[in-house]
């Protein structure tokens, strides 16, 4: 990972407020190529919220966040064309029922970038084989596990070549034996050089493949730095106190 490139996303005193209630407070926050950053924080943090206004599922109150050099936030922005360079996996899956794996995959190749069904059969095909499921390429959602369901939302957003992939709890609504395949899939994406946000409870994950790791609560950052400096010896009394509840020590 370069330390001297530009960073390929930046976040510049985000506030986002619902109802009148904030709940990010001027984050900041720069991510380099090919760098995976790890959000932790309890529940109602921000964390969620901030990845959603990187891809503006969510619209800031104010602030701006720029992507591989655009100003996402500006008015003249498409956001469409945007979202094409940003993947995004959700907690659920979001796979359409009635598409069989590879169609699920290849919807977005012809409908959004207007590739011939040859070509985009051959990209979902490659993307469905990096996340070790070309095997199931005719399958439906329902003759998937949870991790395979995952798996195959991941290689729809890969499928793209997509600059930046976020990931909201990508992990937290699979069998805990099922957890293991879809993180293998990511430590594989982060050796191949994608850059990665990634907002999740699996420690052990963070403190093993992460560059960084970012600690929020109450819609603030509150420190960040390598995971060894996190997990072993935290700056701030708030993290360590997170960590302690959530056995991150």
């Amino acid at each position: 990972m370069s330390t001297t490139s530009e960073p390929i996303l930046r976040v510049e005193g985000l506030h986002k407020s619902f109802a009148g209630v904030e709940v990010l407070h001027g984050v900041d926050l720069a991510v380099a190529p090919q760098e995976l950053v790890f959000i932790i924080g309890p529940s109602g943090s921000g964390k969620s919220t901030l990845l959603r206004c990187c891809n503006r599922l969510e619209e800031p109150t104010s602030g701006r966040i720029v992507v591989d050099g655009t100003d996402i936030t500006a008015r003249s922005t498409d956001i469409n064309v945007v979202r094409r360079g940003i993947g995004m996996v959700f907690q659920s899956f979001n796979l359409y029922p009635h598409m069989s794996a590879l169609g699920n995959v290849t919807l977005a190749l012809t409908k959004v970038l207007g590739k011939s069904r040859a070509e985009a059969t051959e990209i979902g095909r490659a993307a469905l084989d990096r996340v070790g499921l070309l095997f199931k390429e005719a399958a439906f959602p329902n003759e998937l596990s949870g991790g395979q369901q995952q798996r195959v939302a991941i290689a729809r957003a890969l499928a793209l070549e997509p600059k930046v992939m976020l990931f909201d709890e990508p992990t937290s609504a699979l069998d805990p034996e099922l957890v293991g395949s879809v993180l293998a899939v990511m430590r594989d994406m982060r050796l191949s050089g994608m850059t990665m946000i990634v907002v999740s409870h699996e420690m052990r994950f963070a403190r093993d493949a992460a560059d960084r790791v970012v600690f929020m609560d109450a819609g603030r950052i509150v420190e960040e730095g390598p995971p060894e400096q996190i997990f072993t010896r935290p700056q701030h009394q708030r993290t360590s106190t997170f960590l302690e509840a959530v056995g991150g020590h």
